[in-house]
Protein backbone atom coordinates (compact mmCIF):
# COMPACT_ATOMS: atom_id res chain seq x y z
CA UNK A 1 0.00 0.00 0.00
CA UNK A 2 1.40 3.32 -1.12
CA UNK A 3 2.09 5.89 2.32
CA UNK A 4 0.67 9.49 2.12
CA UNK A 5 4.71 10.56 1.43
CA UNK A 6 4.38 9.11 -2.07
CA UNK A 7 0.70 10.00 -2.62
CA UNK A 8 2.15 14.10 -2.07
CA UNK A 9 3.69 13.98 -4.80
CA UNK A 10 0.84 13.16 -7.21
CA UNK A 11 -1.00 15.65 -4.54
CA UNK A 12 1.57 18.20 -6.18
CA UNK A 13 1.23 17.55 -9.54
CA UNK A 14 -1.84 17.84 -9.43
CA UNK A 15 -1.87 21.50 -7.95
CA UNK A 16 0.54 22.37 -9.98
CA UNK A 17 -0.96 21.38 -12.90
CA UNK A 18 -4.74 22.61 -12.11
CA UNK A 19 -2.92 25.79 -11.15
CA UNK A 20 -1.25 26.54 -14.90
CA UNK A 21 -4.32 25.20 -16.68
CA UNK A 22 -6.56 28.27 -14.35
CA UNK A 23 -4.43 30.85 -14.45
CA UNK A 24 -2.01 31.29 -17.75
CA UNK A 25 -5.54 31.20 -19.83
CA UNK A 26 -6.44 33.59 -17.86
CA UNK A 27 -3.34 36.03 -18.10
CA UNK A 28 -2.90 35.42 -21.41
CA UNK A 29 -6.50 36.66 -21.64
CA UNK A 30 -6.02 39.63 -20.17
CA UNK A 31 -2.89 40.31 -22.37
CA UNK A 32 -0.54 39.97 -19.49
CA UNK A 33 1.34 36.99 -20.55
CA UNK A 34 2.07 33.27 -19.40
CA UNK A 35 4.77 34.55 -17.10
CA UNK A 36 2.48 36.54 -15.02
CA UNK A 37 -0.04 33.63 -14.94
CA UNK A 38 2.71 31.33 -13.69
CA UNK A 39 3.79 34.19 -10.91
CA UNK A 40 0.27 34.71 -9.85
CA UNK A 41 -0.67 30.94 -9.39
CA UNK A 42 3.23 30.11 -7.71
CA UNK A 43 2.09 33.05 -5.37
CA UNK A 44 -1.29 31.43 -4.21
CA UNK A 45 -0.33 28.08 -4.18
CA UNK A 46 2.66 28.71 -2.36
CA UNK A 47 3.74 28.96 1.26
CA UNK A 48 3.00 32.68 1.71
CA UNK A 49 -0.16 31.61 0.09
CA UNK A 50 -3.25 29.09 0.62
CA UNK A 51 -0.26 26.84 1.07
CA UNK A 52 -1.47 23.89 -1.34
CA UNK A 53 2.51 23.69 -1.29
CA UNK A 54 4.17 23.98 1.97
CA UNK A 55 7.74 24.20 0.82
CA UNK A 56 9.44 24.38 -2.37
CA UNK A 57 12.54 22.88 -1.31
CA UNK A 58 11.99 19.76 -3.24
CA UNK A 59 10.67 21.54 -6.39
CA UNK A 60 13.40 24.02 -6.77
CA UNK A 61 15.67 21.68 -8.45
CA UNK A 62 13.06 20.30 -10.60
CA UNK A 63 11.66 23.54 -11.94
CA UNK A 64 15.41 24.52 -12.46
CA UNK A 65 15.61 21.59 -15.15
CA UNK A 66 13.40 23.87 -17.01
CA UNK A 67 15.90 27.12 -17.86
CA UNK A 68 18.59 24.20 -18.40
CA UNK A 69 16.65 22.53 -21.46
CA UNK A 70 15.66 26.16 -22.45
CA UNK A 71 19.41 26.90 -23.01
CA UNK A 72 20.24 23.70 -23.97
CA UNK A 73 17.09 24.27 -27.44
CA UNK A 74 18.57 27.74 -27.71
CA UNK A 75 22.16 26.34 -28.41
CA UNK A 76 20.41 24.04 -31.12
CA UNK A 77 19.71 27.17 -33.03
CA UNK A 78 22.98 28.45 -32.76
CA UNK A 79 25.98 27.38 -34.82
CA UNK A 80 29.03 28.18 -33.73
CA UNK A 81 30.18 30.34 -36.29
CA UNK A 82 27.06 32.29 -35.81
CA UNK A 83 28.09 32.41 -32.06
CA UNK A 84 31.60 33.80 -32.74
CA UNK A 85 29.98 36.82 -34.60
CA UNK A 86 28.43 37.60 -31.35
CA UNK A 87 31.65 38.00 -29.76
CA UNK A 88 31.46 41.84 -29.36
CA UNK A 89 28.32 41.59 -27.77
CA UNK A 90 28.72 38.76 -25.57
CA UNK A 91 32.70 40.08 -24.09
CA UNK A 92 31.81 43.41 -24.92
CA UNK A 93 28.11 44.73 -24.14
CA UNK A 94 27.93 41.89 -22.08
CA UNK A 95 31.00 43.02 -19.60
CA UNK A 96 30.49 46.50 -19.74
CA UNK A 97 27.32 46.10 -18.62
CA UNK A 98 27.87 43.72 -15.58
CA UNK A 99 30.76 46.14 -14.34
CA UNK A 100 29.48 49.34 -15.28
CA UNK A 101 25.56 48.18 -13.43
CA UNK A 102 27.67 46.25 -9.84
CA UNK A 103 29.62 49.78 -9.72
CA UNK A 104 26.52 52.17 -9.97
CA UNK A 105 24.13 49.86 -7.69
CA UNK A 106 26.77 49.47 -5.38
CA UNK A 107 27.83 52.65 -4.80
CA UNK A 108 23.42 53.62 -4.56
CA UNK A 109 23.21 50.45 -2.15
CA UNK A 110 25.98 52.10 -0.12
CA UNK A 111 23.85 55.74 0.15
CA UNK A 112 21.49 53.46 2.15
CA UNK A 113 23.61 52.95 4.76
CA UNK A 114 24.98 49.46 3.55
CA UNK A 115 29.01 47.90 4.26
CA UNK A 116 30.93 48.15 1.00
CA UNK A 117 31.46 44.27 0.85
CA UNK A 118 27.24 44.00 1.05
CA UNK A 119 26.34 46.90 -0.85
CA UNK A 120 28.69 45.22 -3.62
CA UNK A 121 27.31 41.87 -3.91
CA UNK A 122 23.96 43.19 -3.77
CA UNK A 123 25.18 45.49 -6.54
CA UNK A 124 26.55 42.60 -8.61
CA UNK A 125 23.99 40.57 -7.86
CA UNK A 126 21.23 42.44 -9.10
CA UNK A 127 23.42 43.23 -12.06
CA UNK A 128 22.67 39.78 -13.37
CA UNK A 129 19.24 39.30 -15.36
CA UNK A 130 17.16 36.50 -15.58
CA UNK A 131 17.98 34.01 -18.26
CA UNK A 132 14.70 32.76 -18.37
CA UNK A 133 12.05 35.26 -17.79
CA UNK A 134 14.16 37.56 -20.74
CA UNK A 135 14.48 34.63 -23.15
CA UNK A 136 10.23 33.61 -22.38
CA UNK A 137 9.43 36.96 -23.28
CA UNK A 138 11.59 37.44 -26.38
CA UNK A 139 10.10 34.39 -27.33
CA UNK A 140 6.20 34.73 -26.24
CA UNK A 141 6.64 38.98 -28.51
CA UNK A 142 8.41 36.76 -31.26
CA UNK A 143 11.12 38.87 -31.15
CA UNK A 144 14.85 36.94 -30.38
CA UNK A 145 15.78 36.33 -33.66
CA UNK A 146 15.71 39.86 -34.33
CA UNK A 147 19.01 42.10 -33.94
CA UNK A 148 18.13 43.36 -30.63
CA UNK A 149 17.21 39.98 -29.32
CA UNK A 150 20.30 38.42 -30.73
CA UNK A 151 22.11 41.14 -28.70
CA UNK A 152 19.87 40.58 -25.28
CA UNK A 153 21.10 36.92 -25.37
CA UNK A 154 24.42 37.91 -25.81
CA UNK A 155 24.13 40.15 -22.94
CA UNK A 156 23.03 36.97 -20.87
CA UNK A 157 25.24 34.10 -22.05
CA UNK A 158 27.98 36.59 -20.45
CA UNK A 159 26.15 37.32 -17.86
CA UNK A 160 26.08 33.01 -17.23
CA UNK A 161 29.65 32.73 -17.84
CA UNK A 162 30.31 35.67 -15.20
CA UNK A 163 28.86 33.77 -11.87
CA UNK A 164 32.54 32.30 -11.36
CA UNK A 165 34.43 35.36 -11.93
CA UNK A 166 31.82 37.08 -9.04
CA UNK A 167 31.80 34.47 -7.15
CA UNK A 168 35.10 33.98 -6.52
CA UNK A 169 34.78 38.19 -5.63
CA UNK A 170 32.72 37.08 -2.76
CA UNK A 171 34.95 34.42 -1.22
CA UNK A 172 38.47 37.66 -1.46
CA UNK A 173 35.84 40.27 -0.06
CA UNK A 174 34.82 37.86 2.71
CA UNK A 175 35.96 37.57 6.74
CA UNK A 176 37.51 34.51 6.06
CA UNK A 177 39.14 35.45 2.95
CA UNK A 178 42.70 34.49 2.61
CA UNK A 179 45.50 33.26 1.01
CA UNK A 180 43.94 30.04 0.78
CA UNK A 181 41.32 31.69 -1.23
CA UNK A 182 43.20 32.89 -3.90
CA UNK A 183 44.44 29.30 -4.30
CA UNK A 184 40.85 27.99 -4.51
CA UNK A 185 40.36 30.70 -7.21
CA UNK A 186 43.34 29.41 -9.05
CA UNK A 187 41.80 26.08 -8.69
CA UNK A 188 38.25 26.75 -9.59
CA UNK A 189 39.29 28.74 -12.65
CA UNK A 190 41.50 25.59 -14.03
CA UNK A 191 38.23 23.02 -13.26
CA UNK A 192 36.44 25.36 -15.33
CA UNK A 193 38.53 25.48 -18.14
CA UNK A 194 38.74 21.71 -17.71
CA UNK A 195 34.61 21.24 -17.99
CA UNK A 196 34.02 23.61 -20.70
CA UNK A 197 36.82 21.51 -22.79
CA UNK A 198 35.10 18.10 -21.71
CA UNK A 199 31.96 19.55 -23.22
CA UNK A 200 32.95 21.11 -26.39
CA UNK A 201 35.36 17.98 -27.12
CA UNK A 202 32.60 15.66 -26.11
CA UNK A 203 29.92 17.51 -28.44
CA UNK A 204 31.95 18.17 -31.45
CA UNK A 205 33.34 14.97 -32.07
CA UNK A 206 31.11 12.25 -30.50
CA UNK A 207 27.68 13.20 -29.93
CA UNK A 208 26.86 12.95 -33.77
CA UNK A 209 28.11 9.92 -34.43
CA UNK A 210 26.12 8.57 -30.98
CA UNK A 211 22.64 10.44 -32.48
CA UNK A 212 23.63 8.25 -35.94
CA UNK A 213 23.73 4.65 -34.62
CA UNK A 214 20.26 5.51 -32.17
CA UNK A 215 18.63 6.62 -35.06
CA UNK A 216 19.36 3.53 -36.62
CA UNK A 217 17.36 1.57 -34.17
CA UNK A 218 14.37 3.90 -35.29
CA UNK A 219 13.51 3.83 -31.79
CA UNK A 220 12.03 7.13 -30.41
CA UNK A 221 11.98 7.24 -27.06
CA UNK A 222 15.67 6.32 -27.52
CA UNK A 223 16.61 9.54 -29.63
CA UNK A 224 14.47 11.43 -26.78
CA UNK A 225 16.46 9.92 -23.92
CA UNK A 226 19.70 10.37 -25.51
CA UNK A 227 18.43 14.21 -26.10
CA UNK A 228 17.84 14.72 -22.24
CA UNK A 229 20.85 12.66 -21.17
CA UNK A 230 22.88 15.06 -22.93
CA UNK A 231 21.16 18.21 -22.13
CA UNK A 232 21.71 17.02 -18.42
CA UNK A 233 24.64 15.45 -18.22
CA UNK A 234 26.39 18.56 -19.63
CA UNK A 235 24.36 20.25 -16.88
CA UNK A 236 25.64 18.08 -14.11
CA UNK A 237 29.49 18.31 -15.54
CA UNK A 238 28.94 21.79 -15.75
CA UNK A 239 27.72 22.09 -12.27
CA UNK A 240 30.28 20.16 -10.71
CA UNK A 241 32.31 22.78 -12.32
CA UNK A 242 31.49 25.23 -10.49
CA UNK A 243 29.24 26.94 -13.37
CA UNK A 244 25.91 27.68 -14.59
CA UNK A 245 23.93 24.14 -15.22
CA UNK A 246 22.16 26.21 -18.08
CA UNK A 247 25.51 27.04 -19.60
CA UNK A 248 26.38 23.58 -20.25
CA UNK A 249 23.30 22.79 -21.65
CA UNK A 250 24.08 25.30 -23.83
CA UNK A 251 27.43 24.55 -25.11
CA UNK A 252 26.20 20.92 -25.70
CA UNK A 253 22.89 22.51 -28.21
CA UNK A 254 25.73 24.43 -29.78
CA UNK A 255 27.59 21.46 -30.57
CA UNK A 256 24.81 19.56 -32.10
CA UNK A 257 23.43 22.54 -33.90
CA UNK A 258 25.28 21.65 -36.89
CA UNK A 259 24.44 17.75 -36.97
CA UNK A 260 21.12 16.88 -39.19
CA UNK A 261 19.28 15.74 -35.70
CA UNK A 262 18.71 18.89 -34.45
CA UNK A 263 15.53 19.78 -35.19
CA UNK A 264 14.01 16.19 -34.07
CA UNK A 265 15.39 17.25 -31.22
CA UNK A 266 14.28 20.55 -30.69
CA UNK A 267 10.71 19.30 -31.38
CA UNK A 268 11.15 16.01 -28.94
CA UNK A 269 12.59 18.18 -26.12
CA UNK A 270 10.12 21.18 -26.31
CA UNK A 271 7.19 19.78 -24.39
CA UNK A 272 9.86 19.17 -21.62
CA UNK A 273 11.34 22.24 -21.21
CA UNK A 274 8.10 24.20 -21.67
CA UNK A 275 6.26 22.28 -18.71
CA UNK A 276 9.43 22.46 -16.62
CA UNK A 277 9.96 26.51 -17.37
CA UNK A 278 5.83 26.88 -16.15
CA UNK A 279 7.03 25.12 -13.04
CA UNK A 280 10.24 27.20 -12.64
CA UNK A 281 8.27 30.67 -12.82
CA UNK A 282 5.70 28.84 -10.25
CA UNK A 283 8.29 27.99 -8.00
CA UNK A 284 9.60 32.31 -8.40
CA UNK A 285 6.00 33.20 -7.46
CA UNK A 286 5.79 31.01 -4.35
CA UNK A 287 9.43 32.17 -3.43
CA UNK A 288 7.79 35.66 -2.62
CA UNK A 289 7.63 35.87 1.40
CA UNK A 290 4.98 38.15 1.25
CA UNK A 291 4.84 38.83 4.90
CA UNK A 292 8.18 40.23 4.57
CA UNK A 293 7.26 42.00 1.46
CA UNK A 294 4.72 44.08 3.05
CA UNK A 295 6.51 44.85 6.35
CA UNK A 296 9.50 46.46 4.27
CA UNK A 297 7.32 47.76 1.34
CA UNK A 298 8.26 51.22 1.04
CA UNK A 299 11.73 50.23 1.05
CA UNK A 300 11.45 47.36 -1.45
CA UNK A 301 9.46 49.13 -4.27
CA UNK A 302 11.96 51.97 -4.00
CA UNK A 303 14.49 49.44 -4.52
CA UNK A 304 12.71 47.75 -7.61
CA UNK A 305 12.86 51.85 -8.96
CA UNK A 306 16.09 52.17 -8.39
CA UNK A 307 17.25 48.63 -9.59
CA UNK A 308 15.04 49.00 -13.09
CA UNK A 309 15.05 52.45 -14.00
CA UNK A 310 19.30 52.68 -13.01
CA UNK A 311 19.93 49.24 -14.76
CA UNK A 312 17.47 50.16 -18.02
CA UNK A 313 19.07 53.03 -18.68
CA UNK A 314 22.58 52.08 -18.60
CA UNK A 315 21.70 49.18 -20.83
CA UNK A 316 20.18 51.68 -22.97
CA UNK A 317 23.21 53.82 -23.31
CA UNK A 318 25.51 50.76 -23.83
CA UNK A 319 23.77 49.47 -26.14
CA UNK A 320 23.07 52.81 -28.44
CA UNK A 321 27.34 53.65 -27.51
CA UNK A 322 27.35 49.59 -29.50
CA UNK A 323 25.78 50.89 -32.33
CA UNK A 324 21.97 50.01 -31.29
CA UNK A 325 19.40 52.23 -32.78
CA UNK A 326 17.48 53.77 -29.97
CA UNK A 327 14.40 51.81 -30.36
CA UNK A 328 16.07 48.53 -30.54
CA UNK A 329 18.42 49.69 -27.52
CA UNK A 330 14.71 50.78 -25.56
CA UNK A 331 13.61 47.19 -26.32
CA UNK A 332 17.11 46.08 -24.29
CA UNK A 333 16.79 48.42 -21.72
CA UNK A 334 12.92 46.88 -21.40
CA UNK A 335 13.66 43.29 -21.91
CA UNK A 336 16.82 42.90 -19.05
CA UNK A 337 15.77 45.35 -16.35
CA UNK A 338 15.31 42.62 -13.90
CA UNK A 339 17.44 41.01 -11.18
CA UNK A 340 17.86 37.14 -11.94
CA UNK A 341 18.52 33.58 -10.18
CA UNK A 342 22.04 34.32 -10.14
CA UNK A 343 20.92 36.68 -7.68
CA UNK A 344 19.99 34.43 -5.18
CA UNK A 345 23.44 32.09 -5.62
CA UNK A 346 25.69 34.90 -5.15
CA UNK A 347 23.71 36.22 -1.86
CA UNK A 348 23.87 32.61 -0.55
CA UNK A 349 27.23 32.02 -1.49
CA UNK A 350 27.80 35.93 0.63
CA UNK A 351 25.89 34.73 3.38
CA UNK A 352 28.00 31.85 3.68
CA UNK A 353 31.40 33.07 3.78
CA UNK A 354 30.72 35.34 6.65
CA UNK A 355 28.80 38.13 4.88
CA UNK A 356 25.44 37.70 6.64
CA UNK A 357 23.24 40.72 6.44
CA UNK A 358 19.50 41.49 6.84
CA UNK A 359 19.62 43.51 3.56
CA UNK A 360 20.09 40.10 1.90
CA UNK A 361 16.34 39.15 2.39
CA UNK A 362 15.32 42.53 1.69
CA UNK A 363 17.57 42.12 -1.52
CA UNK A 364 15.85 38.44 -2.49
CA UNK A 365 12.11 40.24 -2.24
CA UNK A 366 13.33 43.02 -4.92
CA UNK A 367 15.28 39.91 -7.31
CA UNK A 368 11.50 38.63 -7.17
CA UNK A 369 9.28 42.09 -8.04
CA UNK A 370 11.77 43.17 -10.50
CA UNK A 371 11.00 39.73 -12.17
CA UNK A 372 7.29 40.33 -11.46
CA UNK A 373 7.27 43.72 -13.24
CA UNK A 374 9.22 43.12 -16.31
CA UNK A 375 6.39 42.03 -18.02
CA UNK A 376 4.53 45.15 -17.36
CA UNK A 377 7.42 47.59 -18.08
CA UNK A 378 7.60 46.22 -21.44
CA UNK A 379 3.86 46.40 -22.29
CA UNK A 380 4.67 50.10 -20.68
CA UNK A 381 7.24 50.67 -22.75
CA UNK A 382 4.77 49.28 -26.26
CA UNK A 383 2.15 51.58 -24.82
CA UNK A 384 4.51 54.49 -24.72
CA UNK A 385 5.67 53.94 -28.13
CA UNK A 386 2.35 53.87 -29.79
CA UNK A 387 1.56 56.99 -28.11
CA UNK A 388 4.41 58.96 -29.11
CA UNK A 389 3.70 57.62 -32.72
CA UNK A 390 0.47 59.14 -32.48
CA UNK A 391 1.45 62.32 -31.15
CA UNK A 392 4.23 62.75 -32.96
CA UNK A 393 4.40 60.88 -36.09
CA UNK A 394 6.91 62.77 -37.79
CA UNK A 395 9.61 61.46 -35.20
CA UNK A 396 8.48 57.96 -35.14
CA UNK A 397 8.95 55.14 -37.61
CA UNK A 398 6.29 54.52 -39.54
CA UNK A 399 3.63 51.30 -39.38
CA UNK A 400 4.53 48.76 -41.33
CA UNK A 401 0.60 48.42 -41.56
CA UNK A 402 0.50 51.62 -44.33
CA UNK A 403 2.15 49.20 -46.51
CA UNK A 404 0.28 48.71 -49.69
CA UNK A 405 0.89 44.74 -50.40
CA UNK A 406 -1.93 44.55 -53.13
CA UNK A 407 -0.11 44.66 -56.11
CA UNK A 408 3.76 43.42 -57.33
CA UNK A 409 6.43 45.01 -56.37
CA UNK A 410 10.27 44.64 -55.05
CA UNK A 411 10.98 44.43 -51.53
CA UNK A 412 14.49 46.28 -50.63
CA UNK A 413 15.72 45.03 -47.23
CA UNK A 414 18.50 47.85 -45.95
CA UNK A 415 18.20 51.61 -47.24
CA UNK A 416 21.82 52.38 -46.99
CA UNK A 417 24.42 53.78 -49.55
CA UNK A 418 23.79 50.35 -51.44
CA UNK A 419 20.23 50.22 -50.99
CA UNK A 420 19.45 53.46 -51.86
CA UNK A 421 21.16 52.71 -55.55
CA UNK A 422 19.02 49.30 -56.39
CA UNK A 423 16.49 51.20 -55.29
CA UNK A 424 17.29 54.90 -57.81
CA UNK A 425 17.51 51.62 -61.01
CA UNK A 426 14.19 50.22 -60.14
CA UNK A 427 12.52 53.38 -59.66
CA UNK A 428 14.33 54.84 -62.77
CA UNK A 429 12.38 52.17 -64.56
CA UNK A 430 8.92 52.58 -62.59
CA UNK A 431 8.71 49.39 -60.80
CA UNK A 432 7.29 49.72 -57.44
CA UNK A 433 9.27 49.37 -54.46
CA UNK A 434 9.17 48.93 -50.71
CA UNK A 435 11.86 48.95 -48.57
CA UNK A 436 12.86 48.70 -44.80
CA UNK A 437 15.60 49.64 -42.19
CA UNK A 438 15.87 49.81 -38.52
CA UNK A 439 17.89 53.19 -38.86
CA UNK A 440 15.35 56.01 -37.91
CA UNK A 441 17.80 59.03 -39.47
CA UNK A 442 17.98 57.26 -42.45
CA UNK A 443 14.14 56.46 -42.93
CA UNK A 444 13.27 59.83 -41.57
CA UNK A 445 15.49 61.56 -44.74
CA UNK A 446 13.86 58.89 -47.61
CA UNK A 447 10.59 59.95 -45.89
CA UNK A 448 10.89 63.49 -46.08
CA UNK A 449 11.33 62.81 -49.77
CA UNK A 450 8.34 60.99 -50.48
CA UNK A 451 10.23 57.49 -50.24
CA UNK A 452 8.22 54.21 -49.44
CA UNK A 453 11.18 53.27 -46.61
CA UNK A 454 9.56 52.25 -43.22
CA UNK A 455 11.09 51.29 -40.24
CA UNK A 456 11.52 47.34 -39.93
CA UNK A 457 13.38 44.38 -38.78
CA UNK A 458 14.25 41.40 -41.90
CA UNK A 459 14.83 38.77 -39.04
CA UNK A 460 11.12 38.71 -38.51
CA UNK A 461 8.69 36.92 -40.63
CA UNK A 462 5.61 39.25 -38.88
CA UNK A 463 7.37 42.17 -40.38
CA UNK A 464 8.49 40.57 -43.51
CA UNK A 465 4.66 39.58 -44.30
CA UNK A 466 4.11 43.08 -43.41
CA UNK A 467 6.27 44.66 -45.70
CA UNK A 468 4.34 42.36 -48.89
CA UNK A 469 7.04 40.06 -48.89
CA UNK A 470 4.03 37.68 -50.29
CA UNK A 471 3.35 39.51 -53.24
CA UNK A 472 6.73 40.58 -54.14
CA UNK A 473 8.77 39.15 -57.19
CA UNK A 474 11.90 39.88 -55.97
CA UNK A 475 13.66 40.46 -52.37
CA UNK A 476 16.96 42.36 -52.59
CA UNK A 477 18.83 42.04 -49.43
CA UNK A 478 20.82 44.87 -49.17
CA UNK A 479 21.92 45.12 -45.28
CA UNK A 480 25.46 44.84 -44.30
CA UNK A 481 25.25 42.14 -41.84
CA UNK A 482 25.65 38.73 -42.12
CA UNK A 483 23.50 37.17 -39.46
CA UNK A 484 20.61 39.48 -40.39
CA UNK A 485 21.11 38.40 -43.89
CA UNK A 486 21.14 34.76 -42.93
CA UNK A 487 18.09 34.78 -40.57
CA UNK A 488 16.22 36.60 -43.41
CA UNK A 489 17.18 34.08 -46.09
CA UNK A 490 15.74 31.23 -44.29
CA UNK A 491 12.57 33.71 -43.50
CA UNK A 492 12.11 33.94 -47.00
CA UNK A 493 12.86 30.52 -48.34
CA UNK A 494 10.33 29.10 -45.46
CA UNK A 495 7.17 31.99 -45.69
CA UNK A 496 7.59 33.55 -48.85
CA UNK A 497 9.05 31.39 -51.75
CA UNK A 498 8.05 32.28 -55.21
CA UNK A 499 9.67 35.68 -54.14
CA UNK A 500 13.86 35.95 -55.85
CA UNK A 501 16.18 36.13 -53.18
CA UNK A 502 19.27 39.08 -54.83
CA UNK A 503 22.15 39.36 -52.08
CA UNK A 504 24.75 42.29 -50.96
CA UNK A 505 27.98 39.86 -50.03
CA UNK A 506 30.44 41.90 -48.74
CA UNK A 507 33.22 39.79 -48.89
CA UNK A 508 34.41 36.54 -50.18
CA UNK A 509 33.45 34.75 -47.15
CA UNK A 510 30.26 35.47 -47.14
CA UNK A 511 29.62 35.15 -50.83
CA UNK A 512 30.68 31.40 -50.18
CA UNK A 513 28.30 31.05 -47.47
CA UNK A 514 25.61 33.09 -49.89
CA UNK A 515 26.75 30.40 -52.41
CA UNK A 516 25.55 27.31 -50.02
CA UNK A 517 22.51 29.12 -49.27
CA UNK A 518 21.26 28.98 -53.30
CA UNK A 519 20.45 32.75 -53.53
CA UNK A 520 19.20 33.57 -57.08
CA UNK A 521 22.07 36.12 -57.48
CA UNK A 522 24.46 37.65 -55.42
CA UNK A 523 27.43 40.66 -55.87
CA UNK A 524 30.13 41.10 -53.72
CA UNK A 525 30.62 45.22 -53.46
CA UNK A 526 33.94 45.22 -53.06
CA UNK A 527 34.89 43.30 -55.44
CA UNK A 528 32.86 45.54 -58.34
CA UNK A 529 34.22 48.40 -56.75
CA UNK A 530 37.76 47.21 -57.56
CA UNK A 531 37.53 45.80 -61.09
CA UNK A 532 35.95 49.44 -61.87
CA UNK A 533 38.95 51.08 -60.14
CA UNK A 534 41.53 48.86 -61.76
CA UNK A 535 39.84 49.24 -65.03
CA UNK A 536 39.92 52.97 -64.54
CA UNK A 537 43.97 52.89 -63.87
CA UNK A 538 44.40 50.65 -66.89
CA UNK A 539 42.98 53.27 -69.17
CA UNK A 540 44.28 56.13 -67.51
CA UNK A 541 48.08 54.22 -68.25
CA UNK A 542 46.94 54.02 -72.22
CA UNK A 543 46.43 50.22 -71.91
CA UNK A 544 43.67 49.33 -74.74
CA UNK A 545 40.40 48.55 -74.74
CA UNK A 546 40.69 45.48 -76.24
CA UNK A 547 43.57 44.27 -73.30
CA UNK A 548 41.37 46.11 -70.56
CA UNK A 549 38.37 43.42 -71.40
CA UNK A 550 40.91 40.30 -71.58
CA UNK A 551 42.36 41.09 -68.28
CA UNK A 552 39.17 41.98 -66.56
CA UNK A 553 37.60 38.39 -67.85
CA UNK A 554 40.59 36.81 -66.74
CA UNK A 555 40.40 38.21 -62.88
CA UNK A 556 36.59 37.35 -63.03
CA UNK A 557 37.26 33.78 -64.04
CA UNK A 558 40.09 33.28 -61.43
CA UNK A 559 38.21 34.73 -58.53
CA UNK A 560 35.60 32.76 -59.40
CA UNK A 561 38.10 29.64 -59.36
CA UNK A 562 39.02 31.08 -56.03
CA UNK A 563 35.48 31.18 -54.70
CA UNK A 564 34.73 27.50 -55.87
CA UNK A 565 37.69 26.43 -53.80
CA UNK A 566 36.67 27.47 -50.80
CA UNK A 567 33.16 26.64 -51.35
CA UNK A 568 34.54 22.93 -52.09
CA UNK A 569 36.82 22.64 -49.50
CA UNK A 570 34.51 24.35 -47.27
CA UNK A 571 37.00 27.00 -45.33
CA UNK A 572 34.85 30.05 -46.08
CA UNK A 573 36.71 31.63 -43.41
CA UNK A 574 39.88 31.40 -45.21
CA UNK A 575 38.39 33.41 -48.38
CA UNK A 576 39.43 36.49 -46.79
CA UNK A 577 43.10 35.84 -45.74
CA UNK A 578 44.32 37.37 -49.10
CA UNK A 579 45.36 34.51 -50.84
CA UNK A 580 45.01 35.46 -54.71
CA UNK A 581 45.88 33.19 -57.66
CA UNK A 582 48.91 34.11 -60.17
CA UNK A 583 47.51 35.96 -63.62
CA UNK A 584 47.69 34.19 -66.79
CA UNK A 585 51.10 34.82 -68.83
CA UNK A 586 50.29 38.00 -70.85
CA UNK A 587 49.72 37.30 -74.79
CA UNK A 588 52.72 38.06 -76.94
Amino acid sequence: MASSADFSYLTDSIVFLGAAVIAVPIAKRLGVGSIIGYLIAGMIIGPFGLSFIPSTEDIVPIAELGVVLLLFVLGLELKPERLWRMKADIFGLGTSQIVLTGLVLGAVFTLFGLSQPIAFVGGFGMALSSTAFAVQILQERGHFSTVYGQRAFGILLMQDIAIVPLLAMVSIVAPSSGVESHESVASQIGITVAAVLIVILVGRYLLSHVFSMLAATKAREIMLAAALLVALGSAGIMHLAGLSMALGAFLAGIMLAESSFRHTLEADIFPFRSLLMGLFFMTVGMTLDLPVTLAELPIILAGVVVVMALKGLILWLLARVTGSSSIDAGYIAVALPQAGEFSFVLFAAASAAGLQSPAFTVMTAIVIVTMVMTPFVGKGHDAALRYLANRYPERIEPELEMVDKSEPHVLVVGFGRFGKIVSQMLMAEGLRIVAIDNNTKRIAVARRHGLPVYYGDATREDVLRLAGAEQALLIALCVENPIVMAKSIDLIREHFPKAAIFCRATDRAHAVELTKCDVDFQVRETFESGINFGRAALDHLGISTERIQDIEADVRERDLELLMHHLKAGDAQEANLGRILPPRKKPD
